[in-house]
């Protein structure tokens, strides 16, 4: 995994991916007591930051592999990406999802043509099913996080970020990830060690599934107790990656935890500052950013608000 696949990535991602921008508030400037930049990854092609590595993996795929076609499995923002990266390049797309993930992430993975597969995440094995799936029908898997293709195309989001801050003369920050297995992170802290070597990627977990930064803590890979039962299901994984570990271990700061109460806040906030619409998951790096100002250094800090495919309910839930 290096700098020239995130590059590589970034020219079959030009014309297809958006350019996403950013927001900045000086109301969110007074909570977090310096400037917060955000980072509107929620604008994304399918609402989060997914599509990215979705495109990136299905555009490296031979002509007879994407004629055979893909599998991937996702809560739901992978699954999207995945599944418009399939359909725009002709190629058939099966994603197993969990059964309690939210309703409009599964509608909105079968209305882009994907077959979708539902599974219990406490009692059933996704790997498991999604191996038992490619070997029967000759799919490439793609997986969410822990695929050096789907990690070249989330790093393209950190050569967008080191551009956008040397051009406002941001050269020192901590960049606020929202982390699941650490896909997105490892990829922006790969770009920003090569582009921004003064911009410092933090992941950002939800309580009770912080297994990134107790990894980062012990110096070996920690596994969450839990594997459900978390508002912020976007970033709910086991454990962090294989391949995603050994970057962050050697490019990241500490991680940092915030609380569902926290990042239901941070959801009222972007939406009443910046009017953007984020989901739990995709809003815990705003969520450090505001509410955990000792976190970080410097008069300036870089949230990441990956996600915005929220239910019409806990989006309420956030505004109330």
């Amino acid at each position: 995994m290096n700098i020239e696949m995130i590059r590589a990535a970034a020219e079959r991602l030009a014309g297809h991916a958006r350019r996403t921008p950013i927001l900045t508030s000086p109301f969110l400037d007074a909570i977090a007591g310096r400037r917060v930049f955000v980072k509107a990854e929620c604008l994304q092609h399918t609402g989060s930051f997914k599509f990215r590595g979705g495109w990136s993996a299905v555009s490296a795929l031979s002509p007879a592999a994407l004629q055979k076609g893909v599998i991937a499995f996702s809560s739901g923002n992978h699954a999207q990406g995945v599944a418009l990266a399939a359909r725009s390049h002709g190629a058939p797309a099966v994603i197993i999802m969990p059964a309690d993930a939210p309703a409009v992430k599964i509608a909105n993975t079968r209305a882009l043509g994907a077959e979708v597969v539902l599974y219990d995440r406490a009692t059933e094995d996704r790997d498991a099913m999604g191996d038992r799936l490619a070997g029967d029908r000759g799919l490439t898997l793609i997986k969410p996080y822990d695929e050096p293709q789907v990690i070249a195309g989330q790093g393209t989001c950190g050569l967008e970020i080191a551009s956008e801050m040397t051009a406002l003369g941001v050269t020192r920050a901590d960049v606020m990830v929202c982390c699941g297995g650490g896909g997105l992170t490892s990829g922006i802290a790969l770009a920003l060690a090569a582009d921004a070597p003064g911009l410092r990627a933090r992941p950002v977990e939800p309580e009770g599934f912080d297994d990134v930064a107790r990894s980062l803590a012990s110096g070996h890979i920690e596994r969450n107790a839990r594997l459900s039962g978390s508002l912020c299901d976007a970033i709910v994984t086991p454990q962090p990656g294989d391949l995603t570990f050994p970057i962050m271990q050697k490019h990241c700061g500490p991680g940092v935890v915030v609380t569902e109460d926290q990042a239901l806040q941070a959801m009222a906030l972007a939406f009443d500052r910046l009017k953007i619409v984020l989901e739990p998951g995709g809003a815990v790096a705003l969520a450090a950013a505001l509410f955990h100002p000792d976190a970080s250094e410097g008069d300036a800090v870089i949230a990441v608000a990956t996600g915005g495919n929220v239910d019409p309910a806990m989006f309420a839930r956030a505004l109330a």
